[in-house]
């Protein structure tokens, strides 16, 4: 397998497709899952001429399952090592939910050069948690739900939030995909029990104001206006108040797990942003 070293010892797992003078593309996943959700994309992109990449994040898929490091910060460590390390130049970095905030908190901080543009998809900046100057945010009590469920049965969880709100399933009318929902349970076995409650908290409350004000790159942000887990209106319709130079796609009736439902429709709209 292909990994990188972390400056703290972690090993990060990475896929790296397509020609190595291409314009390398940077997906960043979502919770619990691994660079593996990425795989329509990476093909749609690779059939288009880019370089692919995706990582698992620390904790996460086929990286080290170490119970250290999980906070946004030492996540967009990471993604500078992984970008040295492939001696990453003018890269697109494209993320889904608590990727969206890895995103953001490393191309705030990236050295010049690394990075030409960004997408954020279902993204959980600015601020997840309500708080009393996030009235508006999702309750604690909710976090600490999933906390309790992943603690009692982490593999009923796993089938729970893929079948209901994470891709819409649970709407009336809903185009449910079995393969999808398997996936996701899939995806999240592979990783680190302690990992991912310790990352309930990294998604829910971490504080990425700064991170969208400095973000100097055009940005695009892609939200389903049917988003169960991530409200379109305390994420994406701030983040873009926020953000330099952003841009809002809304999609109409769709869930957090927009991109994989509807591929047919999001890969298009990226392809348009990146070569714009």
């Amino acid at each position: 397998m292909s990994t990188i070293e972390t400056r703290d010892g972690t090993r990060i797992f990475y896929k790296d497709w397509g020609p190595r003078d291409a314009q390398p593309i940077v997906f960043h996943h979502g919770w619990p899952l691994s660079g593996d959700d990425w795989d329509n994309q990476m093909l749609f992109f690779l059939a288009n001429g880019y370089r692919v990449i995706a990582h698992d994040r620390r904790g996460h898929g086929r990286s080290d399952q170490t119970d250290r490091g999980h906070d946004m910060a030492t996540y967009a460590n990471d993604v500078v090592d992984l970008a040295a390390a492939l001696d990453l130049q003018n890269a697109i970095h494209i993320g889904h939910s608590t990727g969206g905030g890895e995103v953001a908190a490393y191309v705030a901080k990236a050295e010049p050069g690394r990075v030409a543009k960004a997408a954020l998809l279902g993204a959980i900046p600015p601020l997840m948690l309500q708080t009393d100057a996030n009235p508006d945010g999702v309750p604690l009590e909710v976090f600490d739900g999933f906390r309790a469920a992943l603690a009692a049965n982490r593999a009923q969880f796993y089938l729970d939030v893929p079948s209901g709100p994470f891709y819409g399933f649970n709407r009336d009318g809903a185009d449910v995909s079995q393969g999808l929902i398997n996936n996701w349970w899939r995806q999240g076995m592979m990783g680190s029990a302690s990992a991912h409650y310790q990352c309930i908290a990294v998604f829910s409350e971490t504080d990425q104001t700064e991170d969208l004000r400095a973000m100097n790159v055009p940005t695009l942000v892609m939200h389903g206006d049917d988003d169960q887990v991530v409200p379109i209106a305390n994420s994406a319709e701030k983040a873009v108040e926020l953000l330099p130079n952003g841009t809002l796609k809304i999609y109409e009736g769709l869930s957090h797990g927009f991109f994989a439902t509807h591929p047919d429709l999001v890969n298009p709209d990226l392809l348009s942003f990146l070569q714009s």
